[in-house]
């Protein structure tokens, strides 16, 4: 029986998280069942005596973490989340494959919808500037700095990830570092000798899976199916650590929902493997509540996770950081004084975005940023399906900085010519050319795949971060006319 929940109207939470925590807690402690229907939106929000707007947005977000279901004409639905790991039947381990490259290209376009660019019209220069002018005036900044990272900044960052993202850490557990590769080299060397066989999500970003493959660690591809990873691929590869983006796959972009989040877990605790969360883009959902970081559903998970400020602020910082297990802290600083490490990342940009964050700056800055993008994101939704209708197919929507285009032409017209430079239903890479002669960037997915180098169906990366709000809509005008005629 759903109790009705005591919501604060002088809490600075609104209705809607409130009542999305109250509601995730009761299922997560079994108090509400599985199989439960939730009462309807309207209903509910008599009974807490608020408007129907924040119920809906706990409902959403609810749905989105895979805590509920919708059924048509019937309502809200608990769904089961306490999963039994177990071992999936024996089965050939898949077999590393060479990792493919990824697309390098400096050409101007006049429609770029390149999948990693940011935009900076809003990016608070003035700010900046002042903190960068208060930070030259102190000497000290100008030694050598913690290997680990400015302990202020640690200490920002730790307070933002509980707050925002969910997790369980302190500062001690954070390491920061110039790049990703650098976080990841560390990496391999902590994990030598627990971890010999990485798990990998196929198609997926290669960057960590490639350092590792380096560092002598066997890469298993494993499959994706509608709601992320397949855990019985998981268990029968044989992976010690597995390698994920669960709150925004990439190229895919699902979110997994909190039954196999849960699952991933058992899986790490009754195997003794690792976790690694690659929360690339979390901060930045626009429908709906950010979806809370895998690392923070356990206390004391086998989780590293990692993230950057590269999106959220600018790549130029050159500030990425990870959260590691408290039971890898001795080898790490077992590691730290052996190797003599050094800082990576500028003490002056740490310091800075120290301060930056515990001003304030940040969170209002992700707010504007957040704001900006979703503008963006729901142009080139409505776009694509003004200019293309059934002809294209998206997929991860709500969250990121870049959306899955499949396109699938009419099948009337299947193999007709519809322009001089290509037909419909071609491959990727022609379809590609075709946009590049009308001054269009597309991404071509093929390449996120670990084990299909000759893979050319037309799956396209179309990200709308960099490109100008008054360009979207005839770029995909464009692009549309280029492969449809």
């Amino acid at each position: 029986m759903l109790l009705v929940p005591d919501l604060n109207e002088h809490s600075e939470t609104p209705y809607y998280i409130q009542l999305y925590d109250y509601l995730a807690k009761a299922i997560l402690s079994g108090s509400l069942q599985s199989g439960m229907r939730l009462p309807s939106i309207r209903r509910l929000a008599a009974l807490c005596g608020i408007s129907a707007t924040p119920v809906e947005l706990a409902y959403q977000q609810l749905l989105a973490e895979g805590f509920i279901a919708s059924k048509p004409r019937s309502g809200y639905y608990i769904l089961p989340v306490h999963q039994e790991g177990s071992t999936a039947p024996g089965g050939e381990r898949p077999r590393p494959a060479p990792r493919p490259i990824t697309p390098r290209d400096s050409r101007h376009y006049a429609y770029d919808f390149h999948m990693s660019h940011n935009d900076f019209s809003l990016f608070p220069h003035k700010i900046w500037r002042s903190l960068y002018q208060e930070q030259l005036a102190n000497p000290d900044l100008l030694q050598y700095g913690d290997p680990q990272g400015e302990p202020a900044l640690r200490a920002s960052i730790a307070a933002h990830l509980r707050q925002f993202r969910g997790l369980r850490c302190t500062e001690k557990q954070i390491v920061v570092g110039g790049d990703q590769y650098t976080l990841c080299s560390l990496l391999c060397l902590l994990l030598k000798g627990r971890v010999n066989r990485l798990g990998i999500e196929d198609p997926g970003y290669h960057l960590l899976p490639a350092a590792f493959r380096r560092s002598g660690y066997s890469i298993l591809p494993i499959s994706l199916e509608e709601d992320g990873l397949q855990l019985d691929k998981l268990y029968s590869s044989g992976a010690d650590a597995v390698y994920i983006s669960p709150s925004h796959q990439f190229p895919r972009g699902m979110t997994m929902p909190i039954t196999k989040r849960l699952a991933l877990l058992e899986w790490a605790r009754s195997t003794g493997g690792y976790i690694i969360e690659d929360d690339y883009d979390g901060e930045f959902r626009y429908h709906g509540r950010p979806i809370p970081a895998l690392q923070g559903l356990a206390e004391g998970s086998p989780v590293i996770y990692m993230c950057s400020f590269a999106q959220s602020v600018t790549p130029a910082l050159c500030i990425h950081y990870m959260v590691l297990p408290e039971e890898l802290l001795p080898d790490y600083h077992s590691l730290r004084s052996e190797l003599y490490l050094e800082h990576s990342a500028s003490r002056l940009h740490q310091i800075a975005l120290h301060y930056f964050m515990e001003r304030g700056h940040f969170e209002q800055h992700l707010r504007r940023m957040r704001l900006l993008y979703q503008r963006k994101h729901d142009l080139l939704l409505r776009s694509v399906r003004q200019h293309f209708g059934d002809a294209a197919v998206l997929s991860g929507t709500d969250a990121g900085f870049h959306l899955l285009l499949t396109f699938k032409p009419p099948e009337a017209e299947v193999g007709s010519r519809v322009s001089s430079r290509v037909s419909i239903s071609t491959s990727a890479r022609e379809l590609a050319a075709a946009a590049e002669a009308e001054g269009i960037r597309v991404t071509p997915m093929s390449y996120t795949w670990w084990g299909k180098p000759d893979y050319d169906q037309p799956e396209f990366i179309l990200g709308f971060g960099g490109i100008a709000e008054d360009l979207i809509d005839e770029g995909i005008r464009r692009l549309a006319v280029a492969w449809l005629g």
